[in-house]
């Protein structure tokens, strides 16, 4: 049967896609190295507008008189420094504003009261990049740092530059491992050489045009973009679009076998595979956003990035890549091509007779309720251990995996100086209230000392007692009165301990409820209020968003599915292979890795993310199953779409779970943890629920399972 189009569109139009997505993917692709350019890894700028650390944030500019971020310098020494040390490291820190970022608001250098270390607070220009400033600072400190002594540069400056160089390596090293990993896989999975070439430039195709889309998005201020969201989007489009591929390339092939002209066996290709990828990629963009409705901004930004990626990804599947197949035809599966042979491909659309899917059909046709029974207890129990999962928060120093300057300076810095140096919780009252507000905070055990931003006093600060500001300089000195903006003053406390401690948040809610308590007017931010804040919000979203995605994607499976009990059973079989990811993995991470904890956003991301990709799997296999039922009965059709999507669910989920297993190549917690629980999981799905679970569910249950529907009568 020959093509409908006639010859002249049908060699145009395959053409025309693949020039303009050259040309998007060309002038996309330097974008890769620009992406800091657009991004920032602030957790400030992701609170929501109303949380009490956002707004002090937004006010510190008009109190410090500057826009800048603290970096502390520590330097250490097993011996007591000496006076003429002092004096060395003094001017080694007034020469650190020679470098371009660094400010002239020195502090100036404070010893410690036990002699053995010094530390000084060093702003650095947002307009900077960190990282380099930092880097810079280093070398100045290390090559004039006095023998015996370590320098140090840690702070709110030190733990950012710190996040910044783990998110470096996501346009080369993220990016190379994960398409290595999904060409080796595709090599294996067609025994061919230019077929995995076309779906990764399918692939890479679509990531590119995506990220210059998002890039000029968050260039205008309409999206949030960070190095977080950017290594979820390059993993997503690359995993999401190479799935899609693989559903189409199937189709194609099965399509070449039936009909000898490739038009014809495009067009029917696409026939067969538009719908569920459609339906696919909606559910997933579905899900993601429902992100938006999120408090957190770094979770509602999400949704609208990665919801772009997947339509990217989608549209080069169903345009792209059928282009090129197109092109090549048969040739495209060389060493393998397949031959003209339509009775061929109807009996093996009849039982499977050979291989692990015939064996899966007949153990499922004889047993079907022992195996649905058995694998549902074996995931329940794996779920149990969801229980153990410790998604609270964890410290900011443990925020990036292996060597870390910052966190070791802070651990120095909490052994000769309060715990808190160099990140104050930031309190902002009426001015009237100056007194009250200080006699709260100094009443609580886990402030060690006070002070008010006064533009009058040599260090920009006074310190603040029980009997008021304290004066600098000789005796008769007037105390310095606080800096007034709009009727508002600033005080700032530092804290006993480390700002990214348990303690500190303990300390800092006491501030809260105290201020509270009181019937102060005041609000209390810094970096401690900002994790505080942080977790609040994304332990909210969790609550809001989870149940608010399931009832989404159950919605688009009904009307896919056009049933009601099938979508309610795929749901629940997908929520539990999540319990079951959490809790394999919250046993990891515990006792293998042994990780301090997780972010409250982590078990959102693996639902979103496990779900709406698992659903995906559902949907190719349900889909094949509904189109054999309606032919063959409901039961004959389960074993018929078992034995032609096995193969292709295989690959797909084997695919996924590689590209996000990649992520772990980037030493940033929460990326990791992400990178095992949706790797694990979207194994769990492909090779145990999606298998054995739901095939034997619905053969056991037979064509009720398409209740209320024609089909279940």
């Amino acid at each position: 049967m020959k093509s409908p189009l006639p010859k002249a569109l049908r060699v145009l139009i395959p053409a025309v896609l693949i020039v303009a997505w050259l040309v998007g993917a060309s002038i996309g692709g330097p974008y890769f190295g620009k992406v800091s350019e657009v991004s920032t890894n602030d957790q400030t700028s992701y609170l929501p507008e109303s949380a009490d650390a956002t707004q002090v944030q937004g006010l510190l500019d008009d109190f410090l008189g500057s826009d800048s971020i603290p970096a502390v310098v520590v330097f250490a020494s097993d011996d007591e420094l000496s006076d003429e040390t002092l004096a060395d490291l003094e001017a080694t820190v007034a020469d650190l504003p020679e470098i371009e970022g660094v400010t002239d608001e020195l502090s100036p250098l404070i010893p410690s009261e036990d002699g053995l270390a010094a530390q000084a607070f060093v702003p650095i220009s947002t307009d900077a990049d960190t990282g380099d400033v930092l880097d810079e600072i280093k070398v100045a400190l290390n090559a004039t740092a006095p023998a015996g002594v370590t320098a140090y540069v840690t702070g709110p400056a030190g733990f950012t530059a710190d996040l910044a160089a783990g998110f470096a390596g996501i346009d080369g090293i993220l990016l190379a491992v994960a398409l290595g990993a999904v060409l080796i896989i595709l090599i294996i999975v067609y025994r061919s050489l230019l077929l995995p070439v076309a779906v990764l430039a399918t692939s890479l195709s679509a990531l590119t045009v995506a990220l210059l889309t998002v890039w000029w998005l968050a260039k205008a201020e309409i999206l949030l973009f960070s190095g977080q969201t950017q290594g979820i989007l390059f993993i997503l489009v690359i995993g999401a679009a190479t799935d899609y591929a693989l559903l189409y390339v199937a189709r194609y092939r099965e399509q070449l076998r039936i009909t000898e002209s490739r038009g014809q066996a495009t067009m029917s290709a696409l026939r067969g595979s538009i719908e569920p990828i459609l339906a696919s990629g909606g559910t997933v963009i579905a899900g993601l956003l429902c992100l938006m409705l999120s408090d957190l901004k770094s979770n509602s930004s999400l949704g609208p990035v990665a919801s772009i990626g997947i339509l990217f990804a989608m549209a080069a599947a169903l345009t792209l890549l059928p282009a090129i197949l197109y092109a090549f035809g048969r040739a495209a599966f060389w060493p393998r091509r397949p031959k003209f042979d339509p009775a061929a491909v109807e009996a093996e659309h009849g039982m499977p007779s050979k291989g692990v899917w015939a064996w899966l059909a007949r153990i499922i046709k004889r047993r079907p309720r022992v195996i649905w029974l058995a694998t549902t207890a074996l995931l329940l129990l794996g779920a149990v251990g969801a229980l153990q999962l410790n998604a609270q928060g964890v410290a900011q120093s443990a925020l990036v995996l292996g060597a870390s300057d910052a966190r070791d300076g802070q651990a120095e810095l909490g052994e000769h100086f309060p715990g808190g140096s160099g990140s104050p919780a930031n309190v902002v009252t009426d001015e009237g209230q100056f007194d009250e507000t200080a006699d709260a905070l100094l009443a609580i055990e886990g402030v060690d000392s006070l002070s008010v931003v006064a533009d009058d006093s040599p260090s920009g600060t006074a310190p603040v007692t029980e009997d008021g500001i304290g004066a600098i300089g000789p005796p008769g000195t007037p105390a310095p009165e606080p800096t007034a903006v709009d009727g508002k003053v600033m005080l700032q406390a530092t804290l006993s301990d480390a700002a990214d401690s348990d303690a500190a948040t303990d300390t800092v809610l006491q501030m809260r409820e105290s201020i509270e308590a009181e019937g102060l007017n005041a609000l209390v931010g810094g970096t401690t209020a900002t994790a505080i804040d942080t977790n609040e919000a994304s332990i909210h979203d969790r609550n809001l968003i989870i149940p608010i995605v399931l009832v989404v994607i159950l919605l688009i499976l009904m009307v896919l599915l056009r049933s009601v009990l099938a979508p309610v059973l795929l749901v629940l079989t997908t929520v539990v292979s999540f319990g079951t990811a959490m809790g394999v993995s919250a046993i990891v991470f515990n006792h293998v890795f042994e990780f301090p904890g997780a972010d409250p956003a982590v078990p959102l991301y693996g639902f979103v993310f496990l779900v709406a990709l698992g659903i995906d799997y559902n949907i190719f296999l349900m889909t094949r199953v509904r189109e054999e039922s309606v032919k063959h009965g409901t039961r004959e059709g389960i074993l018929r779409g078992l034995g032609v999507t096995g193969g292709v669910i295989t690959s797909a989920g084997m695919v996924l779970a590689a590209t996000f297993a990649a992520l772990s190549v980037i030493p940033i917690l929460f990326l990791v943890q992400i990178a095992f629980i949706v790797a694990f999981g979207v194994l769990l799905d492909t090779f145990l629920v999606r298998a054995l679970l739901v095939p034997a569910l619905s053969y056991d249950i037979g064509k009720k399972i398409w209740w209320p529907s024609k089909l279940s009568r």
